[in-house]
């Protein structure tokens, strides 16, 4: 006589999915999600028991509790070890057949489930799923596992993926007997599991179609679906798209229907990468380092913080000192004493200035300074050569024509919520054309020229020093705009090197080493037009901005820090040059050294440094077309990324050949173009 296996179901359940925090307890109907799972899975004729498995993180303790109230076995283990979590759950049983379900299959079919396990158990297999490939709606998925094989093929040094997903190891190795169990027609387009918030919707609609019966059948669904598409609004959606998906890019799926834009920084949009692969999030930086949310670590090739690490990320001296004033409370009602010293640091670094005013942004930066120079000046007209924000004065640019700002920030960029009242009051020029600026001032009342130093863009016939005497000659406030380039090839302005003096100038970005700090550095004469106008704000008196420009100005003093992040670049643009000639690639290189950027000479240019990033991904490495140095780099680093970059630059040039096909290699959508800066 054969004994009867006993079959066990485990269901995995947790609440902080990405894209749906808490969603096994979401209302469906009267009763929770979770609920509705067990109580449907309970009319299995199959099943010997059923157990919930959770983690031991404090977010699940709410479902932990729920489970207990009503009388339903609950193990919790391991949060980032599933694998192991799910193998300690069967410890107190004796089954040898394990039936996994997640948590988010609300409305699997008990008929379905039985159907699985018999065609399981007259098998000789250690594994049946229906999944693979799929056939019927995803939300029906039923996985039933010998538990021998569960236990004999665990190990800690799987990867990361199968320690979270369980049975993908079993799946993806062909040492297993493996059987899928398929419908006799294809419905594996309808959606009813419970991920995005839409699919709650559906699956409410379904429940209160049927009400108040809840033990419909899956044909009855499918049936339904038949009658009325409308109601299933999720049909779009990718099925098991969040297995394919890190931890990093479901987080930005859900932050861009929360955020507008998904974040507040365009740079920092995965779309400007890798719209699917880039990982969007951090979990910690150091060095030239970062970890995304799944614990990966990258070589940072790219940004390195948007230029605002110089001295790397988490630089210890900077971020003590930053801990040290912490300590002592960051904001009072009272000033701290390090923004004077801060203050008096940047008048000694620039002999032509003679006072500071302070912020947190760049964008705040340059207004206060259009606001103090407008009031020094009397007038309201502004010419401009280059990016300088998103401000209400800097888009008024675009007023009159979309795409005055083409040459400066994005093409056809709109100037919505830009007030028209401030029509012809910014005119943009273009870098070198002393002629355009003299138009400019001899056609408008202009009152200030703000202006980046330097982009990619070097000075010819002297301009710099011409926009100088034009500003003097019209009584004009001169602005410099060293957000980015300052202290990138020497210890303060850009401006120094070429010996023209501003009336103001403006730092930011690398000034605090990752702090939120920006400085308004200018002559006395100008500066205290600030007291003609009002110009104050709370956080620009909290402590840990200046503090960490105190320390990181003294360590750049010290190490000559602009130095090793310009020898950095100018071997990285070496690289480029190098490689794309073994490569018989036309390649332009432009930029500081220490934050340059190519491009490709081709009509695949955006496509090509999509390549780049998804396959330098692959190798632990963030990289594009542009890189940003840092005092961190190490010849290691750029080793690495030039070996790896060969590779992909051979690739490139097959392409080109039409050898093969750049379009086949994309795995997603090319990645979206970035400012336009001929300066």
């Amino acid at each position: 006589m054969e004994i009867k296996k006993q079959i066990l179901a485990v269901i995995q359940a947790r609440m902080n999915s990405t894209r749906l925090p808490g969603k096994v307890l979401k209302k469906i109907g009267d009763s929770t999600c979770i609920e509705i799972l067990l109580k449907r899975l309970s009319k299995s004729e199959l099943i010997d028991r059923i157990i919930v498995v959770t983690s031991t993180n404090q977010y699940d303790d709410i479902l932990y509790d729920k489970l207990n109230k009503i009388g339903v076995d609950c193990f919790r283990g391991e949060e980032t070890n599933v694998y192991k979590r799910f193998l300690d759950a069967l410890k107190n049983s004796k089954a040898s057949v394990i039936l996994r379900i997640t948590a988010d299959c609300p409305l699997i079919d008990p008929v379905l489930v039985d159907k699985v396990i018999k065609d399981f158990l007259n098998k000789d297999v250690d594994y049946v799923s229906n999944v693979d490939p799929p056939s019927f709606p995803d939300g029906m998925d039923v996985e039933v596992i010998d538990r021998n094989c569960l236990e004999n093929n665990y190990s800690s040094n799987l990867n990361k993926y199968h320690l979270e997903h369980v049975t993908s190891y079993i799946r993806e190795n062909k040492k297993f007997s493996k059987s899928n169990f398929e419908n006799e027609k294809d419905y594996s387009y309808i959606r009813l599991t419970l991920d995005e918030a839409i699919d709650l919707e559906v699956i409410n609609s379904i429940f209160k179609y049927f009400q108040p019966d809840i033990y419909f059948s899956l044909e009855e669904i499918i049936d339904l679906y038949k009658k009325n598409k409308s109601l299933f609004k999720n049909i779009d959606l990718i099925r098991n798209e969040g297995s394919k998906m890190n931890n990093g890019q479901k987080l930005w799926k859900k932050a861009k229907k929360i955020i507008p834009g998904g974040n507040m920084l365009l740079s920092k949009r995965t779309e400007m990468f890798h719209p699917l692969k880039w990982p969007a999030y951090f979990d910690k930086a150091k060095g030239c380092n970062i970890w995304d949310l799944d614990g990966k670590k990258y070589i940072d090739m790219s940004l390195m913080g948007v230029g605002t690490n110089i001295l790397g990320y988490a630089n210890e001296e900077v971020d003590n000192y930053v801990k040290l004033n912490l300590d002592k409370s960051n904001m009072s009602t009272l000033n701290c004493p390090e923004e004077v010293w801060l203050a008096e640091k940047l008048v000694e670094m620039h002999p032509w200035s003679e006072m500071v005013r302070f912020a947190r942004t760049g964008g705040e930066a340059n207004s206060i300074a259009v606001r103090i120079a407008r009031a020094a000046s009397g007038k309201d007209g502004i010419a401009i050569c280059g990016y300088h924000g998103w401000h209400d004065w800097y888009l008024a640019s675009n007023i009159n024509d979309t795409e005055n700002l083409k040459d400066h920030l994005l093409p056809g960029l709109e100037a919505n919520g830009v007030p028209k009242e401030l029509k012809n009051t910014t005119f943009p020029f273009h870098y070198n054309d002393l002629d355009g600026l003299k138009k400019i001032i001899f056609e408008n009342n202009i009152g200030l020229i703000k202006m980046e130093v330097i982009r990619n863009l070097k000075p010819s016939n002297n301009f710099l020093k011409e926009v100088r005497k034009l500003a003097t000659k019209n009584n004009i406030v001169l602005i410099f705009d060293e957000c980015t380039s300052g202290f990138r090839e020497n210890f303060g302005g850009i401006h120094l090197n070429y010996k023209v003096n501003p009336d103001i100038a403006i730092f930011g970005k690398a000034l605090g080493n990752g702090y939120a700090i920006t400085a308004i550095v200018g002559t006395k004469n100008v500066m205290e037009a600030a007291q003609k106008s009002f110009i104050s704000s709370t956080f620009w008196t909290e402590r840990i901005g200046v503090s960490a420009a105190l320390k990181t100005l003294e360590i750049m003093e010290k190490n000559k820090s602009w130095e090793i992040i310009t020898s950095v670049g100018k071997k990285i643009r070496m690289i480029w040059s190098d490689i794309a000639d073994d490569n018989n690639l036309s390649i332009n290189i432009s930029g500081l050294s220490s934050l340059s950027s190519f491009n490709f000479v081709s009509k695949n240019n955006l496509k090509y440094k999509t390549l780049i990033t998804q396959e330098m991904l692959k190798k632990g490495i963030l990289a594009s077309n542009s890189v940003y140095t840092s005092i961190a780099h190490t010849n290691e680093c750029l080793v690495k990324y030039s070996d790896n970059l060969n590779e992909i630059f051979k690739i490139i040039k097959s392409c080109e050949k039409s050898v093969k096909n750049i379009d086949t290699l994309i795995e997603g959508p090319v990645c979206h173009n970035g400012f336009y800066r001929l300066n």
